[in-house]
């Protein structure tokens, strides 16, 4: 069966991802380092991982499989989900691919390096409308392409 995991310390579309999930009928993993609220009348799980940086990316890079579908905004979380044959899909609606993680990788080291240096600053932008339609989009399009391509997952 598909199942669909949520990178969930931040995440800022879980109610979408609950909505799409219960209209398809997929489990949700929710996986995080503090107790979050669950929909109880839903397949939600609530993973709750131990506190230190990428234990929540480990736990995820290491359940996820061919056919699951990973909201996530950390890039090199998506690389990793990537490589184990799942769908990747970035909080404001964007997708991860294997052609463009690269580049985005590569990107996320020079911003790095530039907020360091102290020539950029700020984090994400804020999530909009147009981005929330966008999300509940492409997670719609990545569900059914999963449930085609992996019916017995």
């Amino acid at each position: 069966m598909v199942r669909i995991f949520i990178d969930g310390d931040g995440c800022p579309v879980k109610d979408e991802v609950y909505r799409v999930a219960a209209r398809c009928e997929l489990s949700v993993m929710l996986v995080a380092n503090s107790m979050l609220h669950v929909p109880e009348d839903l397949d939600v799980k609530m993973v709750l991982v131990d506190q230190g940086p990428d234990v929540a990316d480990d736990w995820i890079a290491g359940n996820v499989g061919p056919g699951d579908i990973v909201v996530t905004a950390d890039i090199p979380l998506a690389a990793r989900c990537l490589e184990a044959g799942a769908r990747v899909l970035g909080t404001h609606g964007r997708p991860f691919s294997e052609d463009s993680i690269g580049d985005q990788l590569a990107t996320r080291e020079l911003k790095a390096n530039l907020r360091e240096g102290g020539v950029m600053s700020g984090g994400p932008q804020p999530m909009s409308d147009k981005d929330r339609s966008r999300f509940l989009s492409k997670l719609d399009e990545f569900v059914q392409r999963s449930l085609r391509e992996h019916p017995s997952r």
